[in-house]
């Protein structure tokens, strides 16, 4: 599953530009006789995997061509420039027919809704999904993707530096305060070895939740930052971690901490399901649990979820339906079982993985984590937000700089 990352103003730009030279409509020029083509429906299938995913994924598109005569799929891997294709696509009017998705709040005026095609299915096909879900891939309150995959994210730690250090290992239901204790045990200057790592530089998006577990949030429900991410309860939160670098058993690193751990000299650090593969391929001797919460508070995950969406100026939206259907179906979650997360009930009940060690953390971490809307969904300028706030992380995390957060915050949030 693709690392979700906050939109950047290239992408706004060229949504806007464009979004304004294509408001008079116009043909896709995409196929001709509006998307048929010897009697079938074409459509094109926009994707950002590569790799051994997209050959997958031509699998399965291949299987859903051969099984449905009057529809034909057309797979298009955007890879790394997805964005900018996608921009370009829905401002020059011809967007794939369906797409995969995830910054919907930058894309939801060229995206289909969906929630009359759901009322179809009937309920039992919406409540088979994580209901956290839903809120990840909607916008203005419509629905306008169907979740794909998704990722929570949870405490990463090394079993062997536990072990070597006596300390038992941490347990679902811990607190923030537990994991400050425990990083002050497994800290061992002496050998380089430190208990807990953070990214310095935080991804804003991500970061949030970490403020949510302590009863806040960036912005209101009216999109301000004065009052919200100048709290008392916002402060709480960064000068926690501000102060486990000041005591010196917590590192900064440039990325989540996976990097360190890999040599051995992280004992834990807070991640998605994406350091998983890595962390195995290095032959770390790993386990994970839950985040931890506040005090008097909750333990609560951002969640990256990707989803399948159908575009507005789709010519066959009946047989772009079709298609989303089946790439969300248990078949297909299924056949993505190595490299994504399920966003099925039926699926995560079939196939055990409730039962499985680390799977089962990323699911108790989703079902806390419902009800929760992030900034970037609430704010028309997330862009410079997440710039604001990304300020605000290097000053308070830089350990030349150390700033004081109330000060920060204070002056962010002006």
């Amino acid at each position: 599953m693709r690392e979700m990352k906050g939109k950047s103003w290239f992408i706004v730009l060229i949504l806007t530009t464009l979004f304004v030279t294509a408001c008079g409509g116009g043909d896709t020029g995409s196929s001709s006789q509006d998307g048929k083509q010897a009697g079938k429906a074409t459509l094109r299938f926009a994707t950002w995997d590569s790799e051994e995913n997209l050959t997958l994924q031509q699998q399965l598109v291949d299987k859903f061509n051969e099984t449905h005569p009057d529809i034909a799929i057309s797979l298009e891997a955007y890879g790394s420039e997805y964005d900018t294709k996608i921009a370009a696509g829905m401002g020059a009017n011809d967007a794939p027919d369906v797409m995969y998705m995830w910054n919907y709040p930058t894309y939801k005026e060229a995206l289909e809704p969906l929630d009359s095609y759901l009322e179809k299915e009937g309920a039992d096909f919406k409540s088979n999904y994580y209901e956290t879900l839903w809120n990840y891939n909607s916008a203005d309150g419509k629905v306008l993707g169907l979740p794909v995959g998704y990722t929570t994210h949870v405490v990463y730690y090394n079993k062997d530096l536990f072990d070597k250090a006596g300390v038992p290992y941490p347990k679902s239901g811990w607190t923030w305060d537990d994991l400050q204790a425990t990083a002050k045990k497994l800290n061992n200057p002496d050998e380089s070895i430190s208990g807990f790592a953070f990214s310095g530089t935080p991804d804003p998006y991500d970061f949030e939740m970490f403020l949510w577990g302590n009863g806040t949030a960036y912005v209101g429900d009216n999109g301000s930052l004065q009052g919200n991410l100048n709290s008392d309860k916002s402060i709480e939160v960064l000068a926690m971690f501000q102060n486990m670098l000041k005591d010196g058993y917590a590192i900064t690193t440039e990325g989540s901490g996976s990097t360190e751990m890999k040599s051995g000299k992280v004992a834990m650090f807070t991640n998605g399901a994406w350091s998983i593969g890595g962390l195995k391929e290095a032959g770390i001797n790993f386990g994970i649990v839950e985040l931890p919460a506040f005090k008097n508070g909750s333990a609560v995950s951002i969640v990256s979820s990707s989803g399948i969406s159908m575009s507005k100026n789709s010519k066959n939206k009946e047989a772009a339906w079709e298609f989303i259907k089946f790439w969300t179906s248990e078949e297909a979650n299924k056949a993505r079982l190595d490299y994504e997360l399920p966003v099925l009930k039926s699926v995560v009940e079939s196939e055990k993985l409730q039962d499985d060690e680390l799977k089962k953390v990323f699911y108790n971490m989703l079902e806390l984590s419902e009800g929760y809307t992030p900034a970037s969904f609430k704010v028309e300028n997330w862009s410079e937000t997440a710039e604001r706030l990304s300020l605000v992380f290097e000053q308070i995390f830089n350990p030349s700089t150390l700033m004081d957060p109330k000060a920060v915050l204070d002056d962010a949030a002006e």
